[in-house]
């Protein structure tokens, strides 16, 4: 399975942005089904950190306390893709956000270890 993040930017403090992550290869949707995929957000000198997570098959969804209210996850079964609509953008959410995939059920969506499928990171940088 291979991952595309986009939809990264520069946006000022208080805007929006809306990230996609789109899965292909092998038997996508089917492969996919029961599996989580999740964003991860690193900022410089920090480690990785979860920022939310669904599960493809019963769009379950796992948000991290600090974008609660603020972030959404979302996928697009037809299209293979996953979405992380966030809104009221801080300055502390500048990071490079990744996109990642597990390879099977995982009962903790929140740690990266849980991936084994990982698309290259977009910059997101909120001015403020």
């Amino acid at each position: 399975v291979q991952l595309q993040a986009s939809g990264g930017g520069l946006v000022q403090a208080g805007g929006s942005l809306r990230l996609s992550c789109a899965a292909s290869g092998r038997t996508v949707n089917s492969y996919l089904m029961g599996y989580l995929v999740g964003w991860f957000r690193q900022a410089p000198g920090k480690e990785r950190e979860f920022v939310a997570a669904i599960r493809w098959g019963t769009g379950i969804t796992y948000l991290t306390d600090s974008v609660k209210g603020r972030f959404t996850i979302s996928r697009d079964n037809a299209k293979n893709t996953v979405y992380l609509q966030m809104n009221t953008l801080k300055p502390e959410d500048t990071a490079v956000y990744y996109c990642a995939a597990t390879n099977g059920y995982s009962s903790n969506p929140y740690s990266p270890q849980e991936y084994v499928y990982w698309g290259q990171g977009t910059q997101v940088t909120v001015s403020s």
